[in-house]
């Protein structure tokens, strides 16, 4: 079956999606004469002037995406004899609810999202788990209604939060644009004989062990988690962690590294202990044939503290 790949435009209401995708759509360099599907979950004041494409082989169509099923979008396509899609998403929607009804052969090729500067923190503030949702899979943001000259920084840690490889784009009202450059060290010093990891710091870096474990490979870490054991792993292994919440309560999850320790029988499930161990970048059915933090136990204390706060954050 042949593949259709589906870019995908993210972001709340009149946020630029449909602007920057009627230019995108203008531009030769992307429309070439594809047979393009273009999905519209999402109608907002700007409309599409397909008077203005190179080439006439956009097909839109307009959908409910709480409703619109996998045979629909199946059918679409067909109709149209698509050899592609771009989608306009719905903001007040879940992206994964959707990707969930895609076809089998749509593949995601790329995710964009577009927020509006001036609203999106108090998106963040009053709707905090749909602004994550759409910055967790996007490839890049646009920041957009800028002014020149405006601190970034909250914009900066609001993307970096839920997507630390998220390409951010800065979009002012003087017509120019500017990629995100600030660094962000992190909380910990990895190249330290052991690196002591905060109560606090918990969720960066186990979000970072998992991003890149070769970077980690060989060297020394000390935390304080709680004991899980795994399932497929019953000798000699446990696996330390926290439960992490990444935007609200609803999706607090536990977050445990494989460990390999030979008295791992011994210890009481949820309780606390102080792990130090060596770090190896390595295959386990954890991480389903990738390569994943695995820690082999140097020492590990029972009956720690519980961390503060328990449940870690970024």
């Amino acid at each position: 079956m042949v593949q259709i790949p589906v870019y995908v435009f993210t972001g709340f209401l009149d946020s630029g999606k449909t602007k920057f995708i009627q230019e995108t759509l203008e531009d030769e360099r992307f429309n070439a004469g594809e047979r393009t599907l273009l999905l519209v979950f999402e109608e907002g004041e700007e409309e599409y002037d397909f008077s203005a494409y190179p080439h006439k082989n956009v097909y839109l169509e307009t959908l409910d995406q709480q409703t619109v099923t996998t045979k629909e979008l199946q059918a679409l396509a067909k109709k149209y004899r698509a050899e592609r899609v771009v989608a306009e998403l719905n903001g007040m929607q879940q992206v994964g609810d959707l990707y969930m009804r895609f076809p089998e052969n749509w593949a995601v090729a790329q995710e964009v999202m577009f927020a509006d500067s001036t609203t999106i923190m108090a998106y963040n503030a009053n709707m905090r788990n749909l602004v994550m949702d759409k910055l967790v899979g996007a490839q890049m943001v646009v920041f957009n209604r800028l002014e020149k000259g405006a601190d970034v920084m909250p914009l900066h840690k609001l993307a970096r939060a839920a997507n630390r490889r998220i390409d951010i784009l800065y979009d002012y009202t003087d017509g120019s644009t500017s990629f995100d450059e600030i660094e962000d060290p992190l909380p910990f010093d990895i190249n330290a004989p052991v690196i002591q990891v905060k109560d606090e710091d918990y969720a960066l870096f186990y979000r970072d062990v998992s991003e890149e474990p070769k970077k980690y490979d060989g060297k020394t870490v000390s935390f304080k988690g709680q004991v899980a054991m795994l399932r497929r792993d019953k000798n000699g292994m446990f696996a330390p962690g926290r439960f992490v919440m990444t935007c609200c309560v609803e999706d607090i999850q536990f977050c445990g590294i494989p460990c390999r320790y030979d008295q791992a029988g011994t210890l009481e499930p949820r309780s606390w202990v102080m792990v130090t161990a060596k770090i190896t970048a390595e295959k386990h059915p954890l991480y389903k044939g990738e390569l994943g933090p695995v820690l082999t136990a140097l020492e590990v204390t029972k009956n720690a503290q519980p961390a503060d706060p328990e449940v870690a954050t970024f």
